[in-house]
């Protein structure tokens, strides 16, 4: 007995497949090879989002010639939208898409949405002579044609429809590559929330704000085609790293009817009540965030109109207004390490285990996290 006790215990089995369908392998499928993939494709995702999101209201009443009050409704109309389609992505990724269908269909349409949204900006006309002097979105001075608002906003709706089914599936995707019956995965996938964020919106900093100056000091045609291109390339390497990725093999599932028999992604079917009994569990800390939603629509409408007024400029650099966002942004690179590598070994050090639920207790990104399941 005591030398049965000495044997090394057998690894718990992983309850996923491979790219083929097959039990997939501890050792060359998940973990963080396959997780930086996805993280490489959030970071496009982010950077194409949000380089929308913090120019619209200036792009608005700029180029196309609204006022602060009709573009500050766009906005708002439009972000509300935007939060509200991930309840639809995540019900089609678990009834009829599963995760990897859904990235990949959301990116496709990602790309065709920047596309079009690039091509509205050519459609864009000159400045009529009767408009010199006066003020954009003055009475009979909008540089726009009813054809150009048209195609931008079914561009933008387009991109927020993507952005519906993109973000809750490629986050829990990504979870998914770590086992959580086993300790070092888990400890990882632990991590992992924390870091992706680091990724996503610390990165963004510094393009979006690059990308904001591109907008306002080169060219909106260049600005709004480099995250077409960029969203392009995150969906060439999401696809490169197919063979690294474990599927989730739930005992519900069924295959497509032109399945092989070695299709790697099972489609998950509804069970029952629970989801519907998961959401309701979410509903206080929904509930505790509307006052951060209040606060955050006048952030992409209100506060980047006031900036648009303020002397920004930094010797012979004139700094973009929708650039002053980048301070939450800052906020989640500075205080995300400290949570890490501080925060979280103090507390397992006292509790002896941080599970994610208790994390959303003190973590920045906690409640997101939980949000996006």
């Amino acid at each position: 007995m005591e030398a049965e006790a000495l044997l090394p215990q057998p690894e718990p089995p992983l309850s996923a497949v491979d790219h083929l369908g097959r039990p997939a392998s501890r050792g060359s499928s998940g973990g963080w090879p396959a997780a930086l993939f996805i993280i490489g494709v959030e970071v496009a995702e982010r950077f194409a989002f949000c380089g929308i999101m913090g120019n619209l209201m200036i792009y608005l009443t700029g180029p196309l010639g609204q006022s602060t009050v009709a573009a500050a409704s766009a906005v708002n109309g439009w972000l509300g939208v935007a939060m509200l389609l991930p309840l639809l992505g995540s019900a089609v990724a678990d009834s009829w898409l599963g995760r990897y269908r859904t990235v990949i269909c959301a990116s496709l349409l990602y790309i065709l949405g920047l596309g079009m949204l690039t091509l509205s900006t050519v459609l864009a006309p000159g400045e009529r002579a009767e408009c010199a002097g006066k003020a954009l979105g003055s009475a009979g001075c909008s540089t726009s044609s009813s054809a150009q608002v048209a195609l931008f906003f079914l561009s933008v709706y387009m991109v927020a429809f993507a952005q519906g089914g993109h973000k809750p599936c490629v986050q829990a995707f990504g979870a998914d590559q770590f086992d959580e019956n086993d300790p070092s995965e888990l400890a990882s996938r632990s991590s992992f929330f924390n870091w992706w964020y680091f990724a996503s919106y610390g990165g963004n900093s510094v393009t979006v704000s690059v990308l904001n100056y591109v907008r306002e000091s080169v060219s909106w045609q260049l600005g709004f085609a480099i995250p077409c291109v960029a969203m392009a390339l995150a969906l060439a390497v999401f696809c490169l790293g197919t063979k690294t990725y474990r599927f989730p093999q739930l005992p519900s599932a069924k295959k497509m009817p032109d399945d092989s028999e070695h299709s790697p992604l099972p489609m998950p079917m509804p069970t029952g009540d629970h989801g519907a009994t998961a959401l309701l569990k979410l509903f206080p800390i929904w509930a505790s965030c509307l006052i951060y939603a209040v606060v955050l629509s006048q952030w992409f409408s209100f506060f980047t109109k006031q900036a648009s007024t303020l002397d920004r400029r930094i010797g012979t650099l004139v700094v973009p207004a929708a650039s002053l966002q980048n301070l939450v942004n800052a906020s989640l690179v500075i205080f995300l390490p400290i949570c890490e590598r501080v925060f979280v070994p103090l507390a397992r050090k006292h509790t002896r285990t941080l599970l994610v639920s208790q994390r959303c207790k003190g973590s920045v990104s906690g409640w997101q996290f939980r949000l996006s399941w």
